[in-house]
């Protein structure tokens, strides 16, 4: 079976998707909101690896539970966002990060699929009860993002 490769695939995915989600709550500060919920949503995908890799270590995965830390560039990354929240071009860098968020939403609710049909196929009910649980949590993630990009893009690219 290969699904040591599936776990291993939607633990890459997940670990993209919660820097992604902390690096545009930092890079978007101004934005209280999208700061916010972004960090509470890394959260989900922080909590997401940790179950993946303790599935892993079942499935002879020798898996990392956290999500790596901020780089070197995040003092800089965070002074940058706060001086550019005052020009109008941060609201398209704000669209475009949404966009990426959403595509790596997507991404990662279609590997929780693969891990849910495989684990079905495979009769394993601790790897379908991860998806079970997991799931539905990164669907909520892709409809904040895809909320977010309804509610902004109309003000941002018609001003």
């Amino acid at each position: 079976m290969k699904l040591d490769l599936v776990l291993r695939e939607l633990h890459r995915s997940e670990t993209t998707l919660a820097k992604d989600l902390l690096k545009t709550s930092d890079r978007h500060h101004a934005e209280h909101e999208v700061h916010h919920v972004a960090r509470d949503l890394a959260g989900w995908s922080a909590a997401h690896l940790r179950a993946i890799a303790r599935a892993g270590r079942e499935h002879g995965l020798d898996l990392d539970e956290d999500v790596p830390g901020p780089g070197p560039l995040e003092p800089l990354r965070t002074a940058l966002a706060e001086l550019s929240g005052r020009r109008p071009e941060p609201g398209l860098l704000l669209l475009a990060d949404l966009r990426r968020l959403h595509r790596r939403a997507a991404g990662v609710s279609l590997d929780w699929e693969l891990l849910a049909q495989a684990a079905q196929a495979a009769k394993d009910p601790g790897l379908l009860e991860l998806a079970s649980g997991c799931h539905p949590q990164t669907l909520r993630q892709l409809k904040w993002t895809n909320a977010m990009l309804k509610v902004l893009s109309p003000q941002i690219l018609t001003s």
